[in-house]
C-alpha cells in the first residue's frame, strides 16, 4: 500500500491513524516496505509514524549512530510527540536506544526486532562489491531465513546503493559506528518496559545477542519466532504484530 510522505521543514515522515504514537525505524538498507504490514495493521490503533532516516543526506561527520539519534530527537521535538512507542529494527533499533538514553521522558516503551548495539555480523569486509550482483544477491538473502523473501526490488535497491561510491562510503560509516557504539554499560538505564522480538534464525545478530539484551534492560521480555532471520516485521509480519499488539495492550493508558 502507497502512503503519503509528510513533510515539515527538513524532515519527511508516513504518520497514519490517531492515538498514542508508535514511531518505526528502520535499519541499514531499510524502507517504508519494510514496516508495510505493520502499518496496515497497528495504525487502527496507533498514530503510526516513520521518519525516513537521512542516511545519505548527513555530513560524513554525522553519519554514525549518535548523529541519527540526534537527527530523530530534532524530528521527535519538532512534530512534538510524547509517550512514543518506539520500535527499531537493526541498526533503527541501535539509534533508538541511543535517543531513549538521551530523552528517557518522551518514550513510554521501547520495541527492539534484531537490534544492532551489543555485536551484529555485517555485509563482512569484502562488502561493496560494485558491479556483483550475484554477490550482493546472496548477502541481501542472508537478512532471512527464507531467502525468497529477498525479492527482486529488494536486491535492486541494495544494489544500486552499493553502486553509489558516496551511499556505500555512508553505509561502511554507519556499519563501523554502529559496531564502536557499544551499549552494554548503558542498558541498565532503561527503565521503561522493553520487548525483545528475535528471529531464532537471525545470522546477522543472532539469537544469543537478544539474551544478552534481555539480561541487561532491566524491565524486557524476550520472544522468539522460529524459522525466521533478521527482519520479522517482513519476514512472518502475523506473527510480529501478535507479540506488538499483546505487548501494547499491557502497557495502554
Amino acid at each position: 500500500m502507497e502512503y503519503e510522505i509528510k513533510h515539515r521543514g527538513k524532515f519527511k515522515y508516513v504518520e497514519e491513524g490517531e492515538g498514542e504514537p508508535l514511531i518505526l525505524l528502520h535499519g541499514l538498507f531499510g524502507a517504508l516496505s519494510n514496516f508495510s504490514d505493520l502499518i496496515e495493521h497497528f495504525r487502527h490503533r496507533c498514530k503510526v509514524v516513520v521518519p525516513l532516516l537521512p542516511l545519505y543526506e548527513l555530513t560524513l561527520l554525522e553519519t554514525t549512530v549518535a548523529g541519527l539519534a540526534k537527527y530523530v530527537n530534532r524530528f521527535i521535538e519538532t512534530l512534538d510527540y510524547h509517550h512514543i512507542n518506539l520500535l527499531g529494527n537493526s541498526l533503527g533499533g541501535h539509534v533508538g536506544l541511543v535517543y531513549s538514553l538521551n530523552h528517557p521522558e518522551r518514550v513510554k516503551t521501547i520495541i527492539l526486532t534484531g537490534s544492532s548495539g551489543l555485536f551484529e555480523n555485517g555485509m563482512g569486509e569484502t562488502y561493496p562489491k560494485r558491479g556483483n550482483y550475484e554477490f550482493i544477491k546472496k548477502k541481501t538473502e542472508l537478512t532471512f531465513y527464507d531467502p525468497k523473501v529477498a525479492s527482486k526490488e529488494l536486491v535492486d535497491e541494495v544494489f544500486e546503493i552499493v553502486n553509489n561510491r558516496l551511499k556505500a562510503i555512508k553505509i561502511i560509516s554507519l556499519a563501523k559506528s554502529a559496531i564502536r557504539h557499544n551499549l552494554g554499560e548503558e542498558l541498565q538505564s532503561i527503565k521503561v518496559p522493553t520487548l525483545l522480538i528475535w528471529g531464532k534464525n537471525d545470522t546477522i545478530t543472532p539469537p544469543l545477542v537478544a539474551e544478552e539484551f534481555h539480561k541487561l534492560i532491566p524491565n524486557s521480555e524476550l520472544h522468539y519466532i522460529n524459522l525466521c532471520g533478521h527482519a520479522p516485521m517482513m519476514e512472518v509480519p502475523d506473527e510480529f504484530n501478535v507479540f506488538l499488539e499483546e505487548f501494547l495492550k499491557k502497557h495502554s493508558q
